[in-house]
């Protein structure tokens, strides 16, 4: 597919049909998305990728905790979203929680459910392919900017091989146990989780498209008339 239909057809997939990925094909999306630019050129990004049985040995550790923890009062590292929340971005949060948990049929007023599908981050929604991204704590906001362009860069390569993805900053509520069953060096910070794997398009949690700001609304023209 070429990069437009790549990009418009990228979704934050949450269900994987059960399907090996060709590790060759994982390996040469992650060197590619490495031509993603970077500030001086100092590509802030370590990746750490998972598949088989030391995904399932780490998955398995991770149900362990979710037994005796919710995860929803972990304590982060960084913080993921603004505390509160304010104008447009807190309506398009709540909005896009509206399509999701609606799609799949659950309702904001069951936590049981809500919470039951919340944790499927930290089963990667089943995709055979997991990715850790961390960061360098001594890098900047500069970094972290670049650092998401090296992760959409990914996003889009995998759509040319017919792959999904889903990023997941859900993992930066169980930083530690990421950490020390990886071995982090201690300088490195944990952003994000990234499932891959060959998506579940017919699935409930696939079949919306998440609506966009219209042009007009973050972006402002001069000289163009």
């Amino acid at each position: 597919m070429d990069v437009f239909e790549a990009v418009s057809s990228r979704i934050a997939c949450r269900a994987f049909i059960d399907k090996p990925v060709d590790p060759g094909i994982v390996k040469d999306i992650l060197a590619r998305a490495a031509r993603a630019a970077s500030g001086g050129n100092l590509q802030p990004w370590n990746v750490y990728a998972l598949t088989g049985k030391p995904l399932s040995e780490f998955k398995a550790i991770v149900q362990k905790r979710l037994a005796r923890e919710n995860p929803l009062h972990a304590k982060t590292e960084y913080q993921v979203y603004p505390d509160p929340m304010f104008g447009a971005y807190k309506d398009r949060r709540e909005d896009h929680g509206v399509q999701l948990y609606g799609s799949l049929g659950i309702d904001r007023s069951d936590p049981v459910r809500r919470l039951a599908q919340f944790n499927k981050n930290f089963d990667f929604f089943d995709a055979p392919v997991a990715l850790f991204i961390t960061i360098d704590r001594r890098l900047g906001p500069g970094q972290w900017a670049d650092l998401g362009g090296y992760i959409h860069a990914l996003a889009f390569l995998a759509r040319g091989h017919g792959l999904d993805t889903c990023p997941q900053e859900a993992w930066a509520r169980l930083y530690d146990t990421v950490g020390d069953f990886l071995k982090f060096p201690e300088n490195e910070m944990l952003f994000c989780g990234v499932a891959i794997g060959y998506g579940d398009r017919k699935h409930k949690a696939n079949d919306f498209h998440s609506p966009r700001a219209e042009l007009h609304e973050f972006c402002k023209f001069y000289g163009f008339d």
